[in-house]
């Protein structure tokens, strides 16, 4: 996701609290992307989880890091990742016909996949908007559906900051975007991350998630409306 403005305010001048909210939000947003050696590596020396913990120490959030290690050498990684997130599972049920039954990844990471009661027309549509109101576009090189999570993950992240450089307008658009988007991702990516075998660090990631989405969700309303 990148500006088609200005951009934002130097950093000297945030607020430490909503700029470490901000990096947490654009540390997980790499971690649900496809995984990089330099992803692999912090996740196997630990300095993964070191680091979020430093970030949610300097917030007023009670949120507790996982264990993010991982064991997997980076192409077992890779393919874990892709089991869980990019690949279907297809089987014939009947060779005789030669019919192949498919289905899409076990943990979809869209928004619209946990969004019964909403048309995918409707919620990209209403991200595309939101995004375009503070002047960011989905990237033109790697083009994917607005309600990717790692789009929600780097739009709420941005508010966070700009929440630190410009004010309350920004934590109450933060807030009615967990309402209307990101908070849905997040407990359904986490439901299903909890339902399946073998998730290594991508189980404690969907953990971590939920956990924080919900905290940060929390304490705006309780700092914005009064209710927790």
């Amino acid at each position: 996701m990148s500006r088609t403005d200005a951009g934002d305010a130097g950093l000297d001048d945030l607020d430490p609290d909503a700029a470490a909210r901000g990096t947490v939000y654009a540390t997980l947003a790499v971690a649900f992307q496809h995984p990089t050696e330099a992803f692999h590596e912090a996740a196997a020396t630990g300095r993964l989880g070191a680091d979020l913990s430093r970030c949610l120490e300097r917030t007023t959030l009670d949120v507790s890091v996982p264990d993010l290690r991982t064991a997997d050498d980076y192409e077992t990684l890779a393919a874990r990742y892709n089991d869980l997130f990019e690949l279907g599972f297809g089987e014939y049920e009947d060779r005789t016909d030669g019919k192949l039954s498919s289905e899409g990844p076990p943990v979809p990471l869209y928004e619209s996949k946990y969004r019964p009661d909403q048309s995918w027309n409707d919620v990209n549509l209403d991200l595309a908007r939101a995004y375009d109101y503070y002047g960011l576009e989905v990237d033109a090189d790697e083009r994917d559906n607005h309600d990717a999570l790692r789009y929600e993950l780097e739009f709420v992240g941005y508010l966070a900051r700009r929440e630190a450089a410009v004010g309350s307008d920004a934590a109450a658009a933060r807030l009615d975007f967990h309402d209307r988007h990101l908070g849905h991702a997040a407990a359904g990516v986490a439901d299903r991350l909890d339902d399946e075998p073998g998730t290594d660090v991508y189980g404690a990631l969907g953990t971590l998630l939920e956990a924080f989405v919900r905290a940060d969700r929390n304490d705006l309303a309780a700092r914005l409306e009064g209710d927790g």
